[in-house]
């Protein structure tokens, strides 16, 4: 059976066929925590790494490129507030998605979350359902970004293309 005539996977018909092209960098110093969280993950045809604290976080993200990062706040060494800071302020990373995965839940530590840029964060204990569902949701966001611009790119391509040509027509703006 040809790649056309096998039947479509339940991510395929649902539209989400991007979830087989995306990489999951899961974060935490607990290997209980981790391996729950990869457990959880299992039910999506996303590729999962791992790392145990900041520091090998950011080795991963430069090995692997992400396309989301579930990233413990409390760690030894760097703190997800700290490694979120740096992805978030490095053009060549910025738009890696983080769900920020925490025990905190003070008010002060999620505006925290937030002034560092994390793009979503969920509370332990992890509820399964919310994971996932969050989960697919920041990668459609980075799909999306994506085709954007890859949209764009083409657009302003053709548009530079036409100003070349000297056909005396001007595109509209």
């Amino acid at each position: 059976m040809d790649e056309s005539t096998q039947p479509a996977t339940a991510a395929e018909q649902a539209g989400e066929s991007f979830l087989s092209q995306s990489t999951v960098l899961i974060v935490d110093d607990n290997p209980q925590n981790v391996e729950l969280l990869q457990a959880f993950l299992e039910a999506l045809p996303v590729r999962i790494v791992s790392a145990a604290d900041g520091i090998e976080a950011l080795e991963k993200v430069k090995e692997h490129s992400p396309d989301l990062i579930l990233l413990d706040i409390m760690m030894p060494r760097m703190s997800g507030f700290q490694v979120c800071r740096q992805l978030k302020s490095d053009p060549a990373t910025r738009d890696i998605q983080i769900l920020m995965v925490t025990a905190l839940n003070e008010l002060g530590d999620i505006e925290q979350a937030a002034e560092c840029g994390t793009d979503d964060f969920v509370s332990k204990p992890v509820n399964k359902l919310e994971l996932l569902t969050r989960v697919k949701s920041l990668l459609r966001v980075r799909h999306l970004k994506g085709e954007l611009e890859r949209a764009l790119t083409y657009l302003n391509e053709m548009e530079q293309d036409e100003d070349a040509s000297g056909d005396g027509i001007i595109p509209p703006r």
